[in-house]
């Protein structure tokens, strides 16, 4: 009795309706299906970093006050130094009273009223990341977190490594033909995942001071990795 196998719908058809009938291919020899993810190194090409500023006042207004002026001379530094309104997104605002706590029994003390405010911002310019952190800093921020590097441009670092996947899960494939006493084979389904390069999530925080360009923070990027998986069904023949 045959049996079938489904043909993967290739990126060449996939603008075939949702309830288009699966097309079947029937096999009458032995089925291997390997799956094989191969991971590709490359410089990214930009980097996120959060950038904020926190303060404390004696009044809800008054902290917010304080907090919208250095705010705006941080966002005010970013745009000036080249970074489009588009990379930058306020990731979090907070505004909490602030006690300090005893511990013999009496009450807290009202210290004031925190407001902190945070943007995430998207840096393109490779070369200048230390310098743009430098120039927050000199701008009024008091947090940084990051940076956290990717790969935006990630199609020539997809394609290697969706060729260097495909060839593996083929020379397996046929080396289970042959000890399984198959001399070839016959591609049924070939489908692809892959993990798009993006930030990690933010976490632990840099400190970085007002300098000249020469002596800007050192930041080094290194690598990112894109990872492509592919998932292949062979039909052995003879």
């Amino acid at each position: 009795m045959r049996s079938l196998i489904a043909l993967a719908a290739l990126p060449a058809i996939a603008a075939v309706p949702a309830m288009a009938a699966e097309v079947q291919i029937p096999v009458t020899n032995p089925v291997v299906e390997l799956t094989v993810m191969e991971t590709v190194l490359a410089d990214p090409d930009y980097a996120t970093v959060g950038a904020g500023v926190t303060v404390r006042a004696s009044t809800v207004s008054e902290a917010l006050k304080q907090n919208a002026a250095q705010m705006r001379k941080v966002v005010d530094k970013l745009k000036s130094v080249g970074v489009a309104a588009k990379d930058i997104q306020t990731s979090n605002f907070n505004l909490n009273p602030q006690y300090q706590y005893r511990n013999d029994g009496q009450a807290p003390t009202f210290l004031g009223y925190e407001a902190s405010n945070q943007v995430t911002v998207k840096l393109r310019n490779m070369d200048r990341i230390g310098e743009t952190l430098d120039a927050l800093a000199n701008a009024g921020a008091t947090n940084f977190f990051g940076p956290n590097f990717g790969l935006e441009k990630d199609e020539p670092a997809k394609a290697a490594g969706r060729k260097s996947a495909f060839n593996r899960a083929q020379a397996q494939a046929t080396d289970y033909a042959r000890m399984a006493g198959y001399t070839g084979l016959r591609l049924l389904e070939i489908s692809e995942t892959y993990a798009v390069s993006q930030p990690m999530p933010q976490s632990g925080a840099i400190v970085v001071t007002a300098a000249k360009a020469e002596d800007a923070t050192p930041i080094e990027p290194g690598q990112v990795g894109t990872g492509v998986t592919v998932t292949v069904k062979f039909e052995m023949t003879r």
